[in-house]
């Protein structure tokens, strides 16, 4: 039985990342996996790495539970809006306080290279635009896909990574964010 976990990246309950949210999980929910979900809005921390990797801050009880979650999953879901080419600021502090050296990765002494400590698992970025998804891809070269994907999840193990990039949003018909829901919710089905 697969083991999904969708992360919700998106400070805004009402926004349409939320709704895509919810269609991914009914979409799941008619499979055999088993999901797990974090709202990264609703978690009590700290976003603040606040003295990098030079001195450990200790986590709070909700990144802890966070941890266990990722460390569960076979397959971690992403959702969130690109802003300025990137994620939210609560997510980026999301990620920078638990995917910590000792969990995530670990840098071998007197060397450039890490052991990656989340090898196995695959991911699935949902991400919405006000712009065209032509246009972020062809002439912005997707900021936010190549980080995430290359800079954090390729680094810390995860291989297999698949994006769905939604836009653009802002002037979009409901019968647009309508056929969006509903390949969302096919994504959700197939567990990808």
């Amino acid at each position: 039985m697969k083991k999904t976990l969708i992360i919700n990246g998106h400070p805004d309950k009402k926004s349409f990342c939320y709704a895509l949210h919810k269609a991914y999980k009914k979409g799941a929910l008619k499979t055999t996996t088993e999901l797990k979900e974090i709202y990264v809005t609703d978690l009590e921390f700290n976003p603040n790495l606040e003295f990098g990797y030079r001195k450990r801050t200790t986590l709070e009880p909700d990144l802890l539970e966070a941890q266990e979650k990722i460390k569960w999953a076979d397959h971690i879901v992403w959702i969130y809006p690109v802003w300025w080419g990137s994620y939210p600021a609560i997510l980026k502090g999301f990620i920078d306080r638990v995917f910590l050296p000792g969990f995530a990765f670990k840098k071998r002494d007197n060397s450039q290279w890490w052991d990656k400590f989340l090898t196995g698992k695959t991911s699935r970025i949902i991400s919405t635009l006000d712009q065209p998804t032509w246009y972020y891809k062809l002439i912005n070269k997707q900021p936010s896909n190549c980080a995430i994907k290359k800079l954090t999840l390729n680094f810390i193990g995860i291989k297999k990574v698949n994006f769905t990039t939604i836009g653009s949003l802002r002037l979009s018909k409901d019968s647009y964010r309508t056929n969006w829901l509903q390949k969302v919710e096919k994504l959700g089905a197939l567990n990808r």
